[in-house]
């Protein structure tokens, strides 16, 4: 389509696959096939470039076959937008909040996790003017070190407090909801742990875990939370609250994050925040992020 109706202006279309959607993250499987999946594509444009031909890309964009291989386009009210001819700065606008990669520790604590890694998943094919990929090659770089320190800080914490020290104390009073609030939140931030620690974006709740096991460290703890929220034996819940704490620390250790005998994580966190050079967010709750 591109080679025979735009080649004229081929070297400034970016061309690839990112944002909204489970096929983004490579997660699609029969039940995502309900809506807003099948063959389709995202075509960047700079704004001066949309104003310019962008209408004229869409409509031969739309006369493409709704059917390719076998697989057919659905789409559900409220699904547009999300392929075809897109400005490369509502696109980043959409997700970031921003036309262009954030540049201060405020602006990146803005931008909720998922959306971030909304921005940043997926893949380019194509992108001759370098404009959409340069603003994504910054977000994927990860946090400032100082914000990827102080989530590594509150994330810690959070375990320790409601897995290492709440969840035991509430099953000893009965308190089986409060046990259960206290074991979704320990699931929560080991799985956010284990991401920031990758320096991967946690993506939506329903993929996040599902994720883990794709990481290229801490892949095991997605066999060990899914034991952790199956098993009936709050005696091995509490064994694998343990050893998934100790296999953060290990994983602190490895990269010069934290060190120590201790693996009641609370021990670290004060230390690790000590290592963040900016002075507000240094002084900050041990469990206040932003």
């Amino acid at each position: 389509m591109i080679d025979s109706q735009f080649a004229a202006v081929k070297g400034r279309i970016a061309v690839g696959l990112a944002g909204d959607g489970s096929e983004c993250l490579g997660f699609d499987d029969e039940i995502s096939r309900d809506h807003d999946w099948g063959p389709s594509f995202c075509l960047w444009l700079t704004n001066d470039d949309y104003a310019a031909f962008g209408q004229d890309l869409q409509k031969a964009y739309d006369t493409l076959p709704k059917t390719f291989r076998g697989c057919t386009r659905t789409l559900v009210p409220g699904g547009e937008g999300r392929v075809g001819v897109l400005r490369i700065s509502d696109f980043y606008r959409q997700f970031i909040g921003l036309s262009r990669a954030p540049q201060t520790i405020a602006e990146w604590n803005s931008i909720p996790e998922y959306y971030l890694a909304k921005a940043v998943n997926g893949s380019v094919f194509t992108d001759p003017l370098g404009q959409f990929t340069a603003i994504r090659n910054v977000l994927q770089q990860y946090y400032p070190e100082d914000v990827r320190l102080k989530k590594i800080a509150v994330r810690g914490a959070s375990m320790a407090q409601s897995g290492q020290y709440n969840y035991a104390r509430c099953l000893k009073r009965n308190e089986v909801v409060a046990a259960g609030c206290a074991l979704y939140e320990f699931v929560n931030s080991a799985v956010s742990m284990a991401y920031i620690l990758n320096k991967k974006y946690t993506p939506f709740y329903k993929w996040a875990h599902h994720g883990l096991q794709f990481l290229p460290v801490l892949s095991a703890l997605h066999d060990k939370i899914t034991r952790l929220c199956t098993t009936p034996d709050t005696a091995e819940k509490t064994a694998l609250i343990e050893d998934i704490c100790t296999d953060i620390r290990n994983e602190w250790r490895l990269q010069g994050i934290a060190d120590g005998p201790d693996d009641f994580l609370i021990t670290y966190c004060s230390g690790i925040v000590a290592k963040i050079k900016d002075d507000r967010l240094r002084s900050l709750h041990i469990m206040q992020e932003f």
